[in-house]
């Protein structure tokens, strides 16, 4: 029977205007602008919540089912206007243990939506009860800690159109699995099925065999997400009869195989992630074509070449990631068509000829990920690209200067890492201005002239390597107000001038400093006795510094790696030395 209940919710409007109560209640919802729950189902709520594990500390959903509050303010539960719980969200409350036959849970016949992810069930198994809530469409289970096979009463879930098992996957830990009932068997019944999540799920099936199943049980399915669930190749042809597939993912199984053509011809298609899956052959360029396409990512299948084709406008390709394969030829300057481009990683493949300076033309780009190819010629701008996060370009054959109105107004740049080109010029010392920099990475180049003095804004650089370069000169004291530090590599340059090393106790951060190879005179015995190195230092290198005595190193109880050879010091091993433990050190001291 359905009952009011709760009759104090019609007294808090009244309480809030008269008293001046302010009321925070915690999501809930009574559909229909209901405020009808029927007493057997929060009867039901109630046994359900006192035969969970929770925390209560931390529980934001659980903790507000409580008899004093009202029911339409129970976090996470969905009335509908006939007073019937429909919707029950306990993601991320951090429930442990698990779920016995007998839970009250699965009387609650009326329910649609069920999310329990993130929790830690602590690896118990699915119970078979679940099968009981046949009006389920929605059901969540990603991240909740469940283990084993999963039953076959699922498969009774006639309705279901989101599945949702996910796991993440790590050797030797417990997993879901789907071998007995296998796949066919689980989606054999689940013709309404649009969303498919397993991903981890162990399910260990040839080709055919999974293909198969789906093809023939669940022809409206849009989302495919099977990343890490042990299966094999290749994939069948029998798969493109789901025609509405719009998500594909598949990475990390072990497909050994060619991409099949036919994966061009699912017209909505708008992600396909086949990353670490063994292929190999030619990649049809026809995939490439697919108008809707966003995301893109074949990376880490090392025997898979390809290359990229011309790209007409008004594509929708958001990410491009093609990294570890041997995709190789020319970047398109067609790319710069690609306006909606946020993501470009093409690390390590065979690419060639200089980067396009159509790139200037992606406003949207945050990553850029060009490394260890075989580009030449220029950098070109990227002023316009102002979200960028991360420009990579190192190990190529890029040269020439690098004028800072290539990179003028690039306000969340974390890092620039152009190392192993052949960058020549002046420094482009305005880099150091940018707000969000945190690694400057240049070493391996022929840049030259000065370091100079630079205005330092409130810094969050915490790598500068400039090694292996020409520059001279003195070290500027602005080096010293980079509070953040934690690298700092100048060695193999030019440089020139006494430095005290007690200057750097002021970079408390510090765990490397390199200064080897230059033309410095480093002064170890003149400072403040009571102020040693930073004490995170974990890598010293001052060769071929002109040192005539050791630093105090006694402090220094992370130092693994040391160089102080080629000097002038006389002597001794310094004091503390012998307590040091290191991977490498170098030390040579005239008689």
């Amino acid at each position: 029977m359905r009952i009011l209940v709760f009759l104090w919710l019609f007294f808090l409007p009244l309480c809030s205007v008269l008293f001046g109560i302010d009321i925070a209640l915690v999501s809930g919802e009574c559909l229909g602008g209901s405020r009808l729950c029927l007493e057997d189902e929060t009867l039901l709520l109630l046994q359900l919540k006192n035969s969970l594990k929770f925390k209560p500390i931390v529980s934001v959903k659980l903790v507000t089912w409580n008899e004093s509050v009202g029911c339409c303010s129970w976090g996470g539960v969905t009335w509908d206007s006939n007073g019937h719980v429909v919707g029950l969200d306990l993601s991320s409350e951090l429930i442990s243990g698990g779920f016995n036959s007998s839970s009250s849970l699965f009387s609650l016949r009326h329910l649609q939506r069920l999310n329990l992810a993130n929790n830690i069930f602590n690896n118990s198994q699915i119970p078979s009860g679940f099968g009981k809530l046949g009006n389920l469409v929605y059901l969540n289970f990603s991240g909740a800690g469940f283990s084993g096979q999963i039953p076959i009463e699922i498969s009774r879930l006639t309705r279901l159109v989101t599945i949702d098992f996910s796991i993440l996957y790590f050797p030797g830990v417990p997993t879901l699995k789907l071998e007995n009932p296998n796949l066919r068997m689980l989606v054999q019944n689940l013709t309404e099925l649009r969303e498919l999540y397993l991903n981890g799920v162990k399910i260990s099936a040839q080709g055919k065999e999974w293909c198969g199943a789906l093809s023939s049980s669940v022809p409206n399915l849009q989302v495919l997400s099977l990343p890490s669930c042990d299966l094999s190749g290749p994939l069948d042809s029998s798969l493109q009869k789901l025609r509405s597939l719009s998500s594909i993912r598949l990475d990390s199984n072990k497909f050994s195989a060619p991409v099949p053509e036919f994966l061009a011809n699912f017209s909505n298609l708008t992600q396909l992630r086949l990353s670490s899956c063994g292929l190999y052959g030619t990649f049809p360029e026809k995939i490439f074509q697919v108008p809707t396409l966003q995301i893109l990512d074949l990376s880490n299948n090392r025997l898979l070449e390809g290359s990229l084709p011309e790209f007409p406008q008004n594509r929708s390709l958001d990410s491009l990631v093609l990294s570890d394969t041997k995709f190789s030829g020319k970047v398109p300057d067609s790319i710069g068509n690609l306006k909606r481009l946020t993501r470009i990683e093409l690390t390590r493949c065979n690419f060639s000829g200089p980067i396009p300076n159509s790139t200037a033309n992606l406003a949207q780009l945050v990553y850029l990920d060009l490394s260890e190819n075989k580009f030449s010629g220029p950098i070109p701008p990227f002023s316009l690209s102002k979200n960028l996060t991360r420009i990579n370009l190192s190990h190529n054959y890029l040269t020439g200067p690098i004028p800072f109105s290539h990179l003028d107004g690039l306000v969340n740049l974390v890092t620039l890492d152009l190392r192993n080109n052949s960058l020549n010029g002046s420094l482009p010392m305005p880099l150091f201005s940018l707000p969000s920099l945190q690694k400057i990475q240049l070493s391996n180049n022929q840049f030259s002239g000065s370091l100079s003095k630079f205005s330092v804004v409130p810094s969050v650089l915490d790598t500068l390597d400039l090694s292996s370069n020409n520059l001279e000169g003195k070290i500027p004291v602005s080096v010293f107000d980079l509070q953040c530090l934690n690298i700092l590599d100048l060695s193999s340059n030019k440089f020139n001038g006494t430095v005290l090393l007690s200057s750097f106790q002021k970079l408390g951060n510090l765990n490397t400093l390199s200064l080897s190879y230059n033309n410095l005179s480093i002064n170890s015995s003149v400072g403040n006795p009571t102020l040693p190195l930073p004490l995170n230092l974990t890598t010293l290198k001052l060769a071929s510094c002109k040192l005539r005595t050791l630093p105090d190193l006694s402090t220094q109880s992370r130092l693994t790696h040391l160089d102080l050879s080629d000097n002038q010091i006389r002597g001794t091993y310094p004091i503390g030395f012998g307590r040091l433990v290191m991977d490498s050190y170098a030390f040579e001291s005239l008689p």
